[in-house]
């Protein structure tokens, strides 16, 4: 019987993704007066960020999970439990978070990973969510 442990894997990618959780309220002013996002209200936002790396470092990661630990620090301390409105200078939609998220991995994270970011999606309820997919050059 052969050696099933030899066989290697076929060509591609590995990606890992790791989910942060954090409490926060905004309203979204630019929507008609009578639409329901229009007034303040929260959510229980979900944000996953997803990276990739073309080999595995260390004993086989994209990137260890615990790396990602300032990631979980900044959305702990500046997001959570938070008014956006009064914390962002842009309007706080899942797409425009989901954006700003990711620039902010890539200068204050990334950096530090063997992994590159490839794409961050934010949730806002079980059945919403925004991705940005992060364009390379």
């Amino acid at each position: 019987m052969p050696d099933e442990t030899l066989v290697p894997p076929p060509a591609g990618t590995h990606t890992i993704g790791k989910t942060f959780d954090f409490e926060a309220g905004h309203r979204l002013g630019g929507l008609a007066p009578g639409h329901k996002c229009s007034r303040r209200h929260g959510h229980s936002y979900q944000v996953e960020v997803i990276l990739t790396a073309p080999t595995l470092s260390g004993p086989g990661f994209v990137t260890d999970f615990g790396d990602l630990a300032p990631f979980k620090a900044f959305v702990d301390t500046e997001l959570d439990h938070h008014d956006l409105h009064e914390i962002l200078s842009f309007e706080p939609t899942s797409e425009n978070l989901a954006g700003f998220l990711a620039g902010w991995f890539i200068q204050h994270v990334e950096p530090d990973l063997p992994g590159r970011l490839i794409a961050v999606r934010v949730r806002e309820t079980t059945r919403s969510w925004a991705r940005f997919d992060v364009e390379r050059p």
